[in-house]
């Protein structure tokens, strides 16, 4: 897994891996990166002495294409706990320190590496891992880290967007950090800047913004509405009555005629027996409005007559 020379190596298809934990080998950046595409060559430089890597190393793939791919994928994720900073090797080479440091306080304990470089790398490139102090033996974060800009451009915009604003239901405190071994002096000088101005970033060394535009201006929004054609609003059409008033009528099911005087229709035919021939005198002793009896039926004997047994059918 041995590098080659650099000049042989594909620059542009070469990423760096920085923030390694000691435990990590060649070979497990290998099976790692290898999820991300093919991989040619990882190279770890190592103490002549003790034979441990210093901490990063450099993985070649097979395109660029796969090497872009890896940076977005892999960069902070953590690795035995650590999140490690992925980017590429030549603009690794050509990002120089120059003091773009700032101090970030009030931080809440949940917040991590890749919370924050998340959060700050859209203002500006981001040279090493965003650094949160933590307790050496719990790892508990004690409340304040520090982030490394590649420009004062990214460190202004940062400080000026974020400092009171809430990360994780706290308000945090963004400015410039104090220089070592000096007295009370801050990053952002003048001299730093000057010197700054010296190295500039490659317009393709920027990050994406991913916050939206400024809301535009009073001015802008009246030239915007000015310009703009007014189109008058359309009525919805309006369908006519009468054919509708047919259709419904097509569609709507027969009803039955209306109920006779008293509220009932009249009863069947065949729930009446034929009147009686002509001449029918009736019966004896028959009420009158009721039907005739029917054939072979022999009237009752009036009240007071006996009939002797026998005599009736």
């Amino acid at each position: 897994m041995a590098a080659g020379p650099v000049t042989e190596r594909n620059q542009d298809a070469t990423i760096y891996v920085g923030n390694l934990d000691e435990k990590v080998s060649e070979t497990l950046l290998w099976e790692l990166f290898l999820q991300a595409g093919p991989v040619v060559n990882v190279h770890m430089p190592k103490d002549r002495i003790t034979q441990a890597h210093q901490g990063y190393g450099f993985i070649e793939f097979l395109g660029e294409d796969d090497a872009d791919y890896a940076i977005k994928i892999m960069n902070m994720i953590k690795l035995y706990g650590k999140p490690i900073r992925v980017n590429k090797a030549s603009a690794h080479n050509k990002n120089l320190d120059v003091g773009a440091n700032v101090f970030i306080g009030n931080l809440d304990p949940e917040v991590d590496e890749k919370q924050l470089y998340d959060t700050f790398s859209a203002f500006g490139v981001i040279l090493q891992t965003p650094k949160i102090m933590r307790d050496p033996e719990t790892g508990q974060s004690k409340g304040f880290a520090f982030i490394n800009f590649a420009s004062f451009d990214a460190s202004d915009a940062a400080m000026e967007a974020m400092n009171g604003q809430f990360l994780c239901n706290r308000t945090i405190n963004v400015s410039y950090a104090f220089k070592k071994d000096s007295k009370g002096e801050r990053h952002g000088s003048a001299a730093e800047r000057l010197l700054a101005a010296q190295n500039p970033l490659v317009q393709s060394d920027r990050p994406h913004q991913l916050f939206a535009d400024a809301p535009p201006t009073l001015a802008e929004s009246n030239n915007a509405n000015a310009a703009a054609p007014v189109i008058p609003p359309v009525a919805p059409p309006v369908a006519p009555v009468m054919p509708m008033m047919e259709q419904m009528s097509h569609q709507m099911p027969q009803m039955p005629p209306p109920l006779p005087m008293g509220g009932m229709f009249p009863p069947p035919p065949s729930m009446f027996p034929p009147p009686p021939p002509p001449g029918f005198q009736g019966f004896p002793n028959m009420r009158p409005g009721l039907p005739p009896p029917p054939p072979g039926f022999a009237p009752p004997p009036p009240p007071g007559e006996i009939v002797p047994p026998g005599t009736m059918n």
